[in-house]
């Protein structure tokens, strides 16, 4: 391991992931995603198998993000999370173009871990259409006024100019846009324009999920193949929007969970300790307020 990644891990711990995924195929009922056909993710993934491979990084809390659209099942992940400490928010799936999103809202809300809830380019839901929707915006705004943040998935031009368009008549919701760095490779003038614009948002951040991409076959080791696309988020975002989430386990379809930290981590071992504890740590509170847990 290079020097100065050594250098770097005290001023990145303690770390909170913003972003993993817990499920069980083999609970009564099954799951919609992952499927067999997903090989090493269709498996149980639980918290004390994560705690097992976050923990000696430094990891002390994470926030487990609901991978599944079937509404019933936040309750599933509501119940799993609380049972180990090591996970200190929810983020659950709801759809706020739904009829019954403010019954869901209000009935999740009483859950202490509950954080946010999340929707955008997945579930073949499409934010851009409806936000065209009057009830859209009214929910979102209830959203807002209940201190929860809004978790949009799958980040392509579409959904980020809705994203700008609810920040914009929306102010005072936190936005968090998860998976950016997979969608700004090769950016148009547009897109640069775009970021720019969501940037300037004090309530918007940016999680720097699924880096790690597959080349020709593999999936490059070298931080500094990475670092473009990660200087251009944070020219668009400022230090104190940018989170760290792992993607855990959907992030094992490239790299092992010890591979993707250390690629992380030395993709910030040139920035500056207070840059690092703010990305590792300090703005998850910001975005989700979560609350440590005993």
């Amino acid at each position: 391991m290079p020097e100065s990644a050594l250098t770097a891990v005290p001023a990145c711990t303690p770390v909170l992931d913003t972003h993993i995924h817990l499920f069980d195929p083999t609970r009564p009922g099954g799951i919609p995603w992952p499927t067999p056909a997903d090989g090493i993710l269709y498996q149980p993934a639980l918290p004390a198998r994560y705690a097992a491979l976050a923990m000696p990084h430094g990891v002390v809390g994470a926030i487990a993000v609901e991978a599944s659209a079937r509404t019933s099942d936040n309750d599933w992940l509501l119940h799993t999370a609380s049972a180990h400490p090591l996970i200190v928010g929810v983020v659950a799936n709801l759809d706020p173009a739904a009829h019954n999103f403010l019954y869901e809202l209000d009935r999740l809300r009483a859950h202490p871990l509950l954080v946010g809830i999340r929707s955008g380019n997945l579930w073949r839901r499409n934010l851009s259409q409806a936000i065209a929707q009057p009830a859209t915006l009214k929910h979102l705004a209830a959203l807002s006024g209940s201190g929860l943040a809004f978790d949009t998935a799958n980040p392509d031009l579409l959904l980020l100019e809705a994203v700008s368009t609810i920040g914009e008549r929306i102010s005072d919701l936190r936005i968090i846009l998860d998976h950016l760095p997979a969608a700004s490779e090769n950016p148009t003038s547009r897109f640069r324009a775009l970021l720019a614009r969501l940037g300037q948002n004090p309530n918007i951040y940016v999680k720097l999920s699924e880096i790690p991409r597959h080349i020709d076959g593999a999936v490059p080791r070298n931080p500094d193949f990475y670092r473009p696309t990660l200087d251009a988020i944070c020219s668009a975002f400022d230090e104190d929007h940018i989170l760290f989430g792992s993607d855990w386990p959907h992030s094992d379809r490239w790299l092992p969970y010890d591979q993707t930290f250390t690629l992380v981590r030395d993709l910030f071992s040139t920035r500056s300790p207070e840059a690092c504890r703010k990305f590792f740590h300090q703005n998850s509170v910001r975005a989700y307020r979560w609350r440590p847990r005993g």
